[in-house]
C-alpha cells in the first residue's frame, strides 16, 4: 500500500543542518529497504497560489488557501506492506525531521 507522510511545520525553511542530514539518512533507508516512492520539501505557504475554477469561476488568488500557524512543509510517499510498518516509518521520519507528521493511506490501495 502507498501512504503519504506529511511533515507539519510552523516556520519557513527552519530545518537545521543536522536535521537535513538526518532526513538524508532516512531517505537513503527508505530507498534501500524498498519503501521509497517519492519525497519533497515545499516552499512557504505564502508563496502559494490558489486556483478555484469550480463552476467556471476561474478565480486565482495569491497566498495560502487557509491561514494557519502550521502548514505542510514536506512529504514522503512510501510503500509499506501494512499500516503497522507505515506507522513505524512515520515515527522514524518524525524523528529524522524533528517535526510532527501525519500519515494517510492513498485511496484505492
Amino acid at each position: 500500500m502507498k501512504y503519504l507522510i506529511s511533515v507539519i511545520d510552523d516556520q519557513s525553511n527552519s530545518a537545521t543542518g543536522d536535521e537535513m542530514a538526518a532526513i538524508d539518512v532516512f531517505n537513503e533507508r527508505l530507498q534501500s529497504e524498498g519503501h521509497w516512492v517519492f519525497a519533497g520539501g515545499l516552499g512557504s505557504p505564502f508563496n502559494a497560489t490558489v486556483i478555484d475554477n469550480r463552476g467556471g469561476a476561474n478565480l486565482i488568488t495569491d497566498g495560502p488557501f487557509i491561514v494557519s500557524r502550521e502548514y505542510l512543509a514536506g512529504f514522503w510517499i512510501i510503500n509499506a506492506s501494512d499500516l503497522d510498518v507505515a506507522l513505524k516509518l512515520a515515527v522514524d521520519g518524525s524523528k529524522a525531521c524533528n517535526r510532527k507528521v501525519e500519515i494517510r493511506p492513498f485511496l484505492g490501495e
